[in-house]
């Protein structure tokens, strides 16, 4: 019997990339640094997304322990586990670039200070990207640190975005990707399978959308159904009927085979705690899941970029001309 292959072997994964480029393993350590989101506070809207439950997903949105509070706990868990001795600062909450850029530069410095953190991964909106903030971020990828700017798109289809109150359009995003890679900034868009409406069809027309524009990362993530939400209101309705488990896997294992190479994984799959999930129960099931895209990956002999035409044009102006509907559900 053959060697199992890992995630790694077919997939080219964040922390496989990592390891290649620094020649040791570096992780990631979550911060949540206290951030509101414009959506949230009304300055775009109220409420949030209607899949977002922020205080259920984040206990110390309150009052979160300090930067230095949560790298130190981050880096004692890792240390533990995977002997890691470098990390990314990965300021993961809310919209983590929605302040002042003073504030800003005194936060990620406070992070970046620590001798064993080797740079930073922010994540944030589209519509929240300006260029002092991208300015600052190149400033820290000019000194040698690694630098990634992670933005929450999950579909390229208005009519979806407005559906999840999302609070920006496809537009946003073509903006800040084109500012950020006029920088050389790495940007990791953020894509959510199975939102309302959606299915086979749009999950890979936004892929190609975002491909097309020049991602340099992905993260892809099974639509949770959990608590405090409006998605929860619509599911016990009957209004949202959400993926199964084996749709998803198929789904996601479509998308990687459209994935050119060079693109980098962060994430194929995401999970939610059982105490504040709903629905579908399977997203509680990490390995189970990642299991599942490898048994299939297997039965299709597949890799990541092997469905993908180098030919593609990278063109930003048929991006902006993206029909809303034209891919079908």
């Amino acid at each position: 019997m053959g060697k199992r292959l890992a995630l790694s072997d077919y997939v080219n994964t964040f922390g496989q990339d990592l390891l290649r480029r620094y020649g040791e393993r570096v992780h990631k350590l979550a911060i949540n640094a206290g951030f509101s989101c414009p959506n949230r506070d009304g300055a775009k809207g109220w409420g949030g997304c209607t899949f977002c439950n922020n205080v259920s997903f984040n206990p110390n949105a309150r009052k979160p322990p300090t930067v230095l509070e949560q790298i130190e706990s981050g880096r004692r868990v890792l240390r533990k586990r995977t002997g890691a001795r470098r990390y990314i600062a990965y300021f993961q909450a809310y919209t983590n670039t929605y302040a002042d850029v003073s504030y800003l530069t005194e936060l990620y410095g406070e992070a970046l200070a620590e001798p064993d953190v080797t740079g930073i991964s922010v994540g944030t909106r589209p519509d929240c990207v300006p260029d002092q903030v991208l300015d600052l971020l190149s400033g820290y990828q000019q000194q040698g640190l690694e630098v990634w700017l992670e933005l929450g798109l999950q579909s390229a289809f208005d009519d979806t975005l407005e559906r999840v109150n999302r609070g920006h359009g496809f537009a946003e995003y073509i903006d800040a990707v084109g500012r950020a890679k006029e920088r050389g900034i790495p940007v990791c868009c953020h894509l959510i399978v199975g939102l309302p409406g959606e299915g086979r069809e749009r999950a890979l027309a936004s892929l190609r959308q975002v491909v097309e524009l020049g991602v340099d990362g992905l993260k892809l993530h099974p639509l949770h159904v959990v608590k405090g939400t409006r998605l929860a209101n619509q599911w016990r309705r009957g209004e949202y009927p959400p993926l199964t488990c084996e749709e998803y896997i198929s789904i996601a294992c479509e998308m990687i085979e459209q994935t050119p190479p060079a693109v980098v994984y962060h994430r194929v799959t995401g999970t939610a705690s059982r105490d504040i999930l709903l629905a579908p129960a399977w997203c509680a099931k990490k390995w189970a899941i990642l299991n599942g895209i490898e048994r299939e990956r297997a039965r299709r002999g597949s890799r990541q970029g092997q469905g993908h035409s180098a030919a593609e044009p990278r063109s930003f102006e048929i991006s902006r001309k993206l029909r809303v509907g034209s891919n079908g559900p």
